[in-house]
């Protein structure tokens, strides 16, 4: 628990519980969850939790880079932990997350020339390969 107060103290988060235990379901399940998903896997050990405090703790994560917002079709919301570059892949049928090493798309300068790049987003969606042996 200590290591998980450093690292929030590091991006200036105040460490308090609930953050703690949200940044160390997020380090510890990588799971890329939606708010209700961290909610339901908290709130039995923690009864005062609302979603509104998930939400809120992670849109604090998100300002301070600690976590990415990823948005899937304007319709879902997933976080995960800023790490290092990559893509993401959704299963379509069993709707799990997975990161995928890829390297970055290249562009020119030119092609971005008076626009300033604050984060870029490449997802997949298809079938995860367990799935994809079971249609």
């Amino acid at each position: 628990m200590q290591a998980y107060t450093n690292e929030l103290k590091k991006y200036g988060v105040k460490p308090s519980y609930t953050r703690l235990m949200i940044f160390g379901y997020l380090k510890e399940k990588m799971n890329h969850p939606t708010v209700d998903e961290i909610y339901q896997a908290l709130s039995e050990s923690m009864p005062t939790l609302s979603k509104t405090t998930v939400y809120n703790t992670l849109h604090i994560f998100a300002e301070k880079n600690i976590a990415r917002m990823i948005s899937i079709n304007n319709a879902e919301t997933r976080y995960d932990l800023v790490a290092h570059p990559h893509a993401h892949f959704k299963c379509m049928i069993c709707g799990e997350m997975y990161d995928v090493d890829v390297e970055p798309p290249h562009i020119t300068k030119d092609q971005l020339s008076g626009y300033e790049v604050e984060e870029a987003q490449l997802l997949y969606t298809g079938k995860c390969p367990k799935c994809k042996q079971t249609v």
